[in-house]
């Protein structure tokens, strides 16, 4: 069987129907190697699918699981508009399925792929949406039917499309997990750039494996296979020559969300500004190589995500933040073009142009480390009331074990209060992320009511649990304003008639004049405003406290 790139001129990608005919006929035809399946919904109301490649015709996942397999998860087509991975991924199952020897040497390794994940933006099929892009001929579109970016969406699950995804993925728990891409950005020779989970945020020994052992391997790899890698190009200033620095995957990323499963993850990028041809090529190479590497050490691989995985589930502090660190940086030997700076003819500014008739060779710092920003203790268990069932949902669908709370009891919690919080000014994927936000914690007594949840933080899940539910995360739940309810007040007054309350609270409440005395001298120019002093002490005072008002509905069961 040939794909439909190998069937056109070299510059074409296969179309979602196409994709899908073809694996299902692979399927038919070779039952014993290849399962193809729906796997969930999407939000254009597609099917997502799922296909899986098992040497022993074995495919029940559970079996697999029991039977200590190693499962490399391949993803495709999160921007359709990037499709290279879609179509080098039909060749590699196309050739595990009829040829003896290729699946031999998969061995016990288990194949999982998502042919397409961003069905809706596959169907939205065009030839302009990728401005910098060389080839294909006509491509998807990098948003879904909700024009949500999916690589934006692991966390929030805005999407059916991810909500499926996360079902799926937790269900298979893999050891490695690629997500193929193509770069945008400068311009140099390399036709592969790769992204890796962020070994010190990965942690542990599974981290230090990763940056030890399976990286260095993948860059000689792809070296030896014509095709020499770089780091992904994130410039620390405007060009490489500056310098680079890895990418900070957090969660809301495909690698960033892999690392809370205890995942080793990659987005492969090919260069944009290389023929369509060249970029296939390399991603089948990458893809190929990690998965050759991940069968010869699989083992090694699984060993090391337990052994990580029951060190967190054990663990007192978790590093919720993360910074770059400025001070520890390595070279790389960049292949790149000369930069020129000349006057744009548009307008007053000097553009930049990469002249490709100047390559050079040469060392580059590359910045690789990043450190802790901020750690919380971890508590025993997190207590959520039964109000907020979207994050319940969401912490079900990746493998988080929930309790249901069977009768009313009241709890010894610790609660947050925010002080202080700043969302973004524009939405951001659909939300207005809250980038700056202050807290303090407080004690109190929690009446739980039958049908609350108790998040266990001592389960295999537990990076992902703290990673979410801890407001100061870089993607937690709260950031992304699942809880903005609780950000305003749900009362208000009346100026005329408060204004004589508040002479008495003045007087009856403890500490509440010395509050406002102290508010007074630091804000004068609101003195001449009723509604900011009126406010002030209405929001201050306890008598008309709301007391769920700017308090996180996540509490923490203290350790013991």
């Amino acid at each position: 069987m040939k794909t439909p790139y190998e069937l056109g001129n070299g510059n074409q990608t296969t179309t979602w129907a196409e994709c899908i005919a073809f694996y299902e006929r692979l399927a038919s035809e070779h039952p014993g190697v290849l399962r193809f399946e729906t796997a969930g919904e999407t939000d254009i109301g597609e099917p997502l699918h799922v296909g899986v490649i098992s040497a022993d015709g074995v495919f029940d996942r559970q079996a697999i699981q029991a039977a200590g397999r190693t499962v490399f998860f391949l993803d495709n087509g999160i921007h359709p508009g990037e499709p290279e991975g879609i179509d080098a991924t039909m060749m590699l199952v196309r050739d595990l399925c009829e040829d003896p020897q290729r699946l031999d040497a998969l061995g016990s390794t288990v194949l999982v792929f998502v042919p397409i994940y961003n069905v809706d933006g596959a169907l939205k099929r065009n030839d302009t949406s990728r401005v910098n892009q060389e080839g294909p001929e006509a491509f998807g579109f990098r948003g879904n039917a909700r024009h949500l970016d999916l690589n934006r969406d692991f966390v929030k699950c805005d999407s059916r499309n991810a909500r499926s995804f996360n079902q799926l993925f937790s269900a298979w728990d893999p050891d490695v997990f690629v997500d193929t891409h193509t770069s945008n950005g400068a311009d140099y020779q390399h036709v592969m750039t790769l992204i890796a989970t962020q070994p010190d945020k990965l942690g542990g020994p599974l981290g230090a494996f990763l940056r030890e052992r399976m990286l260095p391997h993948l860059y000689e790899e792809m070296t030896a296979r014509g095709f020499p890698m770089c780091p992904y190009i994130n410039t620390r200033k405007e060009i490489p020559d500056d310098g680079i620095e890895d990418f900070l995957d957090t969660p809301r990323f495909s690698t960033g969300y892999a690392a809370l499963h205890h995942v080793i993850g990659f987005m492969p990028e090919t260069h944009m500004l290389k023929p369509f041809g060249e970029r296939l090529a390399s991603m089948r190479h990458l893809v190929e190589a990690a998965l050759a590497f991940t069968v010869a050490h699989g083992q090694e691989i699984r060993g090391l995500k337990a052994e990580t995985r029951a060190a967190d589930r054990k663990r007192r502090t978790f590093p919720v933040q993360w910074r770059l660190d400025e001070t520890r940086h390595r070279t790389f030997r960049l292949k790149g073009f000369e930069a020129r700076w000349e006057p744009s003819r548009l307008g007053t500014y000097q553009r930049l142009r990469y002249d490709r008739s100047a390559p050079f060779e040469k060392a580059i710092a590359w910045f690789d480390r990043f450190v802790p920003a901020a750690e919380i203790g971890a508590p025993a268990a997190y207590v959520i009331p039964q109000a907020w069932r979207e994050v319940v949902e969401r912490l079900r669908l990746n493998g988080v074990h929930v309790k249901t709370v069977a009768e009313a009891k009241t709890l010894e919690v610790e609660a947050y209060r925010v002080l202080r919080y700043h969302p973004r000014s524009h939405p951001f994927e659909g939300r207005h992320l809250h980038d700056e936000l202050e807290l303090a914690t407080e004690r109190l007594r929690y009446e739980a009511r039958a049908g609350d949840f108790l998040v266990p933080v001592d389960q295999d899940r537990a990076r992902y649990v703290i990673e979410t539910l801890e407001p100061i995360a870089h993607d937690s739940f709260f950031r992304w304003g699942f809880f903005d309810a609780v950000l305003h007040r749900k009362e208000r007054f009346s100026d005329y008639v408060f204004e004589d309350v508040a002479e008495e609270l003045l007087e009856t409440e403890p500490g509440l004049r010395e509050r406002f005395e102290a508010w007074k001298r630091e804000n004068p120019a609101l003195l001449d405003s009723s509604e900011h002093v009126l406010g002030f002490l209405y929001e201050n005072c306890r008598r008309y406290a709301e007391p769920e008002w700017m308090r996180v509905p996540v509490f923490r069961l203290p350790r013991a």
